[in-house]
C-alpha cells in the first residue's frame, strides 16, 4: 500500500516569476540524460540565443511528456484546438506573410 503523497511546497523568487520567453527548443541527448535549450528566435534571423538550458533524466522527460500531453488535451477541452502555423518545427511560433 502507498503512503498518501504530502504536497510539495514550491517557492519561486520575483525574479522567477515573472519567466522567460522561449519560442523555439533544441533537444539532445546521451544515454543518461537529455538536453533542452530554450530558445528566442527573431524572424528571418540566422541564429538564435539559448536562455535556458534544462537537463533531465530520461525517466523525468517521459513523466515531462506526459504531463504537457494531459495538460495540452485539458487546454484544448477549455480553449479549443491549437493550431500550428507552417508545414515543419522551422515556422513554429512564426506566421509567413505573403
Amino acid at each position: 500500500m502507498q503512503e498518501p503523497k504530502t504536497p510539495l511546497n514550491i517557492e519561486i523568487s520575483p525574479e522567477q516569476s515573472e519567466g522567460i520567453y522561449s519560442n523555439g527548443v533544441g533537444i539532445h541527448h546521451t544515454p543518461s540524460e537529455f538536453i533542452l535549450d530554450f530558445l528566442r528566435v527573431l524572424p528571418g534571423a540566422q541564429k538564435a540565443k539559448v536562455f535556458t538550458r534544462i537537463i533531465m533524466t530520461p525517466q523525468n522527460v517521459i513523466l515531462l511528456r506526459n504531463a504537457l500531453d494531459d495538460n495540452v488535451k485539458k487546454y484544448e477541452e477549455r480553449f479549443g484546438n491549437i493550431k500550428i502555423f507552417g508545414k515543419n518545427e522551422k515556422e513554429i511560433g512564426f506566421k509567413k506573410s505573403n
